[in-house]
């Protein structure tokens, strides 16, 4: 759904996007509106299917995983769609794309040590080939999605 976002909800995005604990009053001061206009339009884009939900973005370091990687599978013949529910029930997947290209699939993943990593890979093998890129360090991480440009 291709829904117009005027200046003020754009605002209220953005705010939302760094902090989606931030106060309807402290919104307010930022973009110009009271608060229960703020709790309106936040309501509203909800309604809208333009907010889709908020959570808490957890370190995988600090709760005991050391390796974060990214793992591209090219399935087998017949084997995309038994991987696409199997994948739903891999505790070391955190997100999971189909994608186009030579791969069907890229997994963002994280395991407690190499270990792990290799145990999850023999998991992966009955479903296609796989390619395992370690994830060194994060450069851009959650940026908040803004305006398209005009073109």
């Amino acid at each position: 759904m291709n829904q117009k976002i005027d200046d003020l909800n754009w605002g209220i995005l953005q705010s939302l996007q760094k902090n989606a604990r931030d106060s309807f009053a402290n919104i307010g001061r930022k973009v110009g509106l009271t608060p229960p206009a703020v709790a309106e339009r936040i309501k509203k884009m909800e309604d809208l299917g333009i907010i889709n939900g908020y959570k808490a973005i957890i370190s995988h370091t600090a709760t005991g995983y050391q390796l974060k990687a990214m793992i591209t599978l090219r399935a087998f013949m017949g084997k995309l769609k038994p991987f696409l529910e199997a994948v739903k029930t891999f505790e070391e997947v955190v997100n999971c794309y189909r994608i186009t290209g030579n791969e069907n699939i890229i997994m963002e993943v994280v395991f407690k040590d190499q270990f792990h990593l290799e145990k999850f890979i023999d998991k992966l093998i009955q479903y296609g080939e796989t390619r395992t890129h370690i994830i060194l360090s994060e450069v851009v991480s959650d940026a908040p999605v803004g305006r398209k440009p005009k073109i």
